[in-house]
C-alpha cells in the first residue's frame, strides 16, 4: 500500500507530476509546473501550466489536471489526491485562483503534496490551503 491509502507513494505522485511538468507550455515566464490528481478509482489525470501571451488565459497546473479530470467523466469530491511540482526553492504552492477551484471539487481533507525539483515536499490538506473557502454551500443559504 503506498501513502495514505492511496496505491501511490509520495514519490511516485512527484514522479507522475514531473512528467506532466515536462509537457508545460510556458514559452513566456520559463516556469513550468506539473500536477497529477488520483480520482478515487486510483485513475492519474496529469496536468500542466498552458502559458498565453495574454497572460489572462494561461492555465495552472492544477486546473488543468482538474479539468481534465472533469472532462474524463469524473465528479466533485471523487479525488483522493494532488501533487504539484515545480523548480522552485521550496515546495510549490497553488497560486489563489486553483485553491479556489480545489475547495469547488474536492473534499477539504483532500491530500495535497507539494514539491520542487530538489526533492524537497510538503503534505497538507484543501482546506489547510484555503480556510474558510467560499463554496457552493455559500450559495444555497
Amino acid at each position: 500500500m503506498g501513502f495514505n491509502g492511496l496505491s501511490y507513494s509520495i514519490e511516485q505522485l512527484l514522479e507522475a507530476a514531473k512528467e506532466a511538468r515536462a509537457k508545460a507550455y510556458v514559452p513566456y515566464s520559463g516556469f513550468g509546473v506539473g500536477a497529477v490528481l488520483i480520482d478515487s478509482d486510483g485513475q492519474m489525470h496529469k496536468g500542466c501550466n498552458v502559458e498565453n501571451a495574454a497572460y489572462s488565459p494561461t492555465n495552472c497546473a492544477e486546473r488543468t489536471a482538474l479539468h481534465r479530470a472533469i472532462a474524463d467523466g469524473r465528479q466533485a469530491g471523487e479525488f483522493k489526491a494532488i501533487a504539484v511540482i515545480a523548480d522552485t526553492d521550496l515546495p510549490v504552492t497553488p497560486c489563489g485562483v486553483c485553491r479556489q477551484v480545489l475547495a469547488e471539487l474536492c473534499d477539504p481533507d483532500m491530500t495535497v503534496i507539494l514539491g520542487n525539483m530538489q526533492g524537497e515536499h510538503r503534505v497538507t490538506t484543501v482546506s489547510e490551503l484555503l480556510p474558510g473557502a467560499f463554496t457552493s454551500r455559500d450559495l444555497n443559504k
